[in-house]
């Protein structure tokens, strides 16, 4: 990184440090305006960034604070991106949701085999059955 830029598009630098698999999401980001660029909103893909620069956007359920420290050539290895920055508010450990069982619908042993009228009333009760 010796010959690295000035400023970078936040599009590009967002892929270079690995933040998302393609340019493309990285410019989707950026130009639906869901980026912050030092307290800012930015609207643009081309939108330049410098080191120093704190970008706030949002990225699996989590708002993401990066503070640039670095510009790079190339989209290299993970340990190289994740010496372009600092991560000012680190996201969270999710907590487990917690597991929703639903117990059978009861059925009178020796009842037979249930009409199909029976199976769609279980299945509705249930939550198995199709939405609409």
């Amino acid at each position: 990184m010796a010959d690295a830029p000035l400023a970078m598009r936040v599009d590009k630098w967002l892929w270079h440090a690995r933040f998302f698999k393609t340019r493309t999401l990285a410019t989707k980001l950026a130009a639906a305006g869901n980026i912050r660029i030092n307290g800012q909103k930015q609207s643009r893909a081309a939108a330049t960034i410098r080191a120093g620069d704190v970008l706030t956007f949002p990225l699996n359920q989590n708002v993401r604070v990066i503070e640039v420290v670095a510009l790079s050539t190339r989209r290299g290895p993970a340990v190289e991106a994740q010496a372009l920055y600092i991560d000012r508010d680190p996201p969270q450990p999710r907590k487990r949701a917690e597991k929703i069982t639903l117990s059978p619908a009861f059925r009178e042993a020796g009842a037979g085999r249930p009409t199909k009228k029976q199976r769609r009333d279980e299945d509705s009760f249930t939550g198995k059955g199709r939405v609409g």
